[in-house]
């Protein structure tokens, strides 16, 4: 058979929740469906850092984000001087191709890839026209990416408003497509296929929207538990959704449901075209996602928290090449996993210092640890399989959770006396994992974190992060 091809999937804000094998019950994901069929879903997979940039680091490192140094969105900061994983894979021999968002800086760095054909999400600011606006403008719509006037970081939605093609998941398909032929036969690859969406902007295909019009969305997970609770992070983290009806929070679901049934029938092209040059039976297909979505839950939007939503990611390994298994597998996986888990497969002998386990291998985690933002949004998170202990230092608010039995989180245990023994020793876990100045939040082995704050909303966060339309293509460097 020689030596495995594989071909890595990263969307970008995908809830581990939102696929149909996995038990949602409205999104609609045949081909993630099936690949489950023929691999492995880790329905028990988290991101470490749930935003785009350090999640991103982790999984071309292997590393946590106190090893690669990045726990907070920074566009300006520089990958670590390590190898990453596409430099482990062209070290065996491999050829290494990439195609999408990489949201690393500068934006032309290659990170170990041959080549990579870039779609940055209209990332003007750093002075480079990424390879899709320069395919928009050739095709005679040079600047219009965002006409369609959805704002990356927001919950109203419209169709699309270029042809099909246009679309940058349609289009990062066809790139990977032509990567995929264009490969030399005689050497195995890594391709790495890195999607926009199902992110905001919400602007999905119409038709995609319209096949969720009859169908019952369901609505946000609200906990009467602690919903309400005066903290100053929970505030923050609520403060995006607080003036959305109903009919609009209807329709950002349908809109996300329908970039992700999108994404998913895209999907089979990669497929058929793995079938068409007679190497679909020797290439590994791992599907993944940076973090995931909120999307409505607790008053939240987007990521940047611990809770369910947010920070469960898909995590699917399939292909002929494992045989048809099947299988659900609850062992706990984080993002530092994936990278030696692809090189285990491979048969790759990296020799790094990697902090993730191969999921085919014998030890697992005991459990994960998970950091987000500083002061005054710092979030940590342990997690251990089954219990999970949310710890936000301002205001030095707990919460616990028993996923076994409240998988949407509606219930804090930490004032319950029989969960005390548990908290306390997932709260000494915590300490233990504390770095870069955080240790300053606990005290004789208990955490007494720092005064809460009084939270005042920033009314410009719906438009902050809206793109314009570039009228003079011009511009753009061809």
């Amino acid at each position: 058979m020689g030596k495995l091809n594989v071909l890595l999937i990263c969307v970008d804000q995908w809830s581990g929740k939102f696929v149909g094998a996995a038990g949602h019950r409205v999104v609609k994901t045949p081909t993630l469906d099936s690949l489950i069929q023929c691999g492995i879903n880790y329905s028990n997979a988290y991101s470490e850092c749930p935003v785009c940039i350090p999640a991103r680091r982790t999984i071309m490192t292997g590393l946590s984000p106190k090893n690669h140094g990045n726990r907070e969105y920074c566009e300006k900061l520089e990958m670590p001087k390590v190898q990453t994983l596409a430099e482990s894979f062209k070290k065996a021999g491999y050829q290494a191709f990439a195609v999408g968002k990489m949201h690393v800086y500068p934006q032309r760095n290659r990170i170990g890839f041959d080549d990579i054909i870039l779609h940055e999400e209209g990332r003007n600011q750093f002075g480079v026209s990424d390879d899709y606006q320069v395919w928009l403008t050739e095709q005679g719509f040079g600047g219009e990416e965002f006409g369609h006037g959805m704002s990356n970081n927001e919950y109203l939605t419209r169709p699309w408003h270029l042809p099909e093609k246009a679309h940058p998941t349609n289009w990062s398909t066809r790139e990977m497509i032509k990567m995929i032929r264009r490969r030399d036969p005689t050497k195995p690859a890594l391709f790495y296929l890195s999607y926009q969406f199902p992110h905001p902007p919400l602007v999905p295909i119409a038709q995609y929207f319209d096949m969720y019009e009859k169908e019952e969305i369901d609505s946000p997970v609200l906990s009467s538990d602690w919903l309400n609770v005066k903290n100053f992070t929970i505030a923050y983290l609520q403060q995006l959704g607080k003036n959305y009806s109903l009919n609009l929070i209807r329709a950002a679901r349908q809109a996300y449901y329908a970039q992700c049934t999108y994404i998913d029938h895209q999907l089979r092209l990669l497929i058929g075209t793995l079938r068409e040059e007679g190497v679909l039976s020797n290439t590994l297909i791992a599907f993944t996602s940076d973090h995931g979505e909120m999307l409505g839950n607790h008053k939240m939007w987007g990521k940047r928290s611990f809770y369910e939503n947010s920070a469960k990611i898909p995590m699917i390994i399939s292909g002929e090449c494992i045989g048809n298994r099947n299988e659900e597998n609850t062992r706990l996986v984080g993002q530092i996993d994936l990278m030696p888990t692809l090189l285990d497969i491979c048969e790759i002998d990296h020799g790094l210092d990697l902090d993730g386990l191969s999921v085919f291998s014998s030890n697992s985690h005991k459990y994960l640890f998970g950091e987000i933002n500083e002061v005054p949004s710092a979030t940590r998170m342990i997690h251990d399989g089954r219990f999970k202990l949310i710890y936000y230092p301002v205001g030095n608010y707990f919460q616990l959770f028993d996923l076994n039995n409240d998988p949407e989180e509606q219930i804090n245990l930490v004032h319950q006396e029989e969960f005390f023994g548990k908290f306390r020793e997932l709260e000494k876990i915590l300490i233990q994992n504390l770095n870069s100045g955080d240790e300053k939040w606990a005290h004789n082995d208990v955490l007494e974190g720092l005064e809460d704050r009084d939270f005042s909303p920033n009314i410009n966060l719906k438009i902050g992060n809206q793109r314009g339309v570039n009228l003079h293509p011009q511009n753009f460097n061809l």
